[in-house]
């Protein structure tokens, strides 16, 4: 047993260095070479990261990690610390942090920073959309801190009891953890995702290079004087303050973390989800978003140009990527078009149509002849329909004729997200039949934009996750603050002879 043992242990050792072409096996099966850039730039005290689903090998550098370690460890901390605390400290730190964020003077410093990554943004051509903090961002924030401020504490809440004669067993809501949190150039997520304190959990923000300035000032002007006047423990909210990429990949594979939550969507997204996954720690993410409309027969062309209009109204997750019409009733196709047209011109942009499918393509010319008030992009396979479209101005989607609603169905389940289907349809029984034939999260018979916790459920919205990697367990798409918790069960016997 001793010389097993000592055999098996001459066979680990600690990763140092890399060598060009070197192998490195993943997935059980199949294995990957070692880059000349990977095996010059890996050091000692470094970690790699090899995903398992597809080989990619991810290069952490130790100081990165140890800036995800210290926030990690430092939330971990804090989150011993925060059964002590009285729920009402809670309440004031969601008062007193958006009251920093209403305060001109405090708010004028962060729009500083603000500008300062926005320019840089500008300057490397990057989208600034969801980057920029308006005074709508503002009031946005302000709102969902007060919804927290406004919730009752539901750290430890009794959810069930089951009474026996002499015996007695309940489930109680527990706090989670710790939750890692990365996220796009979305200074908003801030307020959102600071409600995981409700629910008695810590948190460590990893925020996109882009807004890194803007994050730092509302943790150090907002954030922490909130904290700080509250007297709630400072690591109860962390930010893994670098710019660096890997800095997402050593917060989502550290061993600490309770939950990682991934907002924003493509590949990424979904290259951070695995990270995760493979690491042990259960994951929230969309991965790719973009909803679907199918069109029934007895659609009112009035009402499906409004539907679809304000559907189009910004790029998100949650806008319309996808339209399917009935052959039969393709003089439908013209109002879905008229209100995405009507959506362009509300911004002064012009329409992107994609046309899925030669009969698409057709029936499209034929209807607008030789003046289109869009641009068409003509495609013949219908695996264009699994992209999502990303548009900052000019709205863009895609449309594909459909012989009857069980095609549609057919392709909905083939090449979408699973995330958000609206079946536009006055029959009922075609609503009810796409419903029970969909795997989708978020089912509707109206505009797709709905889709979105603090709109829809009045809770500040964490992360949004569709069905892409399949149904998600005793728990809904939308993940908010107090959703946050585990069970934890307690038994209280009053016979001291109770036997089983």
């Amino acid at each position: 047993m001793t010389s097993m043992t000592t055999a098996n242990h001459q066979n680990h050792g600690v990763l140092d260095s890399l060598t060009e072409g070197q192998k490195i096996p993943f997935g059980g099966t199949h294995w990957t070479a070692v880059s000349a850039q990977l095996a010059h730039e890996f050091k000692a005290g470094d970690r790699l990261v090899v995903v398992q689903e597809n080989g990619v090998l991810l290069h952490i550098p130790g100081s990165v990690a140890d800036i995800a370690n210290e926030a990690v460890t430092n939330a971990r901390k804090a989150f011993t610390d925060l059964v002590t605390i009285n729920p009402a400290q809670l309440t004031d730190f969601f008062g007193l942090f958006a009251a920093n964020l209403q305060d001109d003077n405090i708010f004028k410093t962060i729009m500083i920073a603000n500008d300062i990554d926005v320019e840089s943004a500008n300057q490397r051509g990057r989208s600034t959309t969801r980057l920029q903090l308006s005074e709508k961002m503002r009031l946005e924030m302000i709102t969902a801190l007060h919804m927290w401020r406004d919730l009752p504490d539901s750290s430890a809440s009794t959810a069930e009891t089951v009474q026996h004669d002499s015996w007695s067993v309940e489930a109680h809501k527990a706090p989670l953890g710790v939750v890692g949190f990365v996220f796009e150039g979305r200074p908003n997520v801030f307020a959102d995702a600071t409600g995981v304190l409700r629910s008695g959990n810590t948190v460590v923000f990893r925020i996109g290079s882009d807004a890194l300035n803007t994050a730092r000032a509302i943790m150090d002007f907002a954030l922490k004087p909130a904290l700080q006047k509250s007297r709630l423990p400072l690591g109860s909210v962390q930010l893994v303050d670098s710019p660096e990429r890997s800095a997402g990949y050593a917060l989502f594979s550290h061993a600490d973390l309770s939950l990682a939550v991934a907002r924003g969507s493509g590949e990424a997204v979904a290259q951070l989800g695995a990270v995760a996954r493979q690491s042990g720690i259960p994951v929230s993410l969309h991965g790719t978003g973009g909803a679907w409309s199918i069109v029934g027969q007895t659609a009112d062309a009035l009402d499906l140009a409004q539907v679809i209009s304000h559907s189009l109204d910004r790029k998100v997750c949650n806008t319309l990527n996808v339209c399917c019409v009935p052959i039969d009733r393709h003089d439908l196709l013209l109002a879905v078009l008229n209100g995405a047209v009507l959506s362009a011109k509300g911004r002064q942009a012009k329409l992107i149509v994609h046309a899925v499918g030669a009969f698409t393509s057709q029936v499209l010319r034929e209807m607008y002849s030789s003046t289109f008030l869009f641009d068409l992009v003509e495609h013949d396979d219908d695996d264009v329909l699994s992209i999502e479209w990303e548009w900052d101005d000019c709205p863009e989607l895609s449309v594909r004729l459909v012989s009857d609603l069980n095609e549609a169905i057919e392709l909905f389940n083939a090449h979408s997200p699973h995330f958000v289907l609206s079946m536009i349809s006055s029959n009922q029984a075609e609503i009810d039949h796409a419903y029970r034939s969909t795997e989708s999260a978020f089912f509707g018979n109206g505009f797709t934009r709905w889709v979105d916790g603090q709109y829809a459920l009045n809770r500040p919205e964490l992360g949004l996750s569709n069905w892409q990697g399949g149904r998600l367990f005793a728990r809904g798409g939308i993940l908010s603050g107090d959703g946050v918790f585990t069970t934890r069960y307690v038994m209280k016997q009053s016979d001291p002879h109770q036997h089983r």
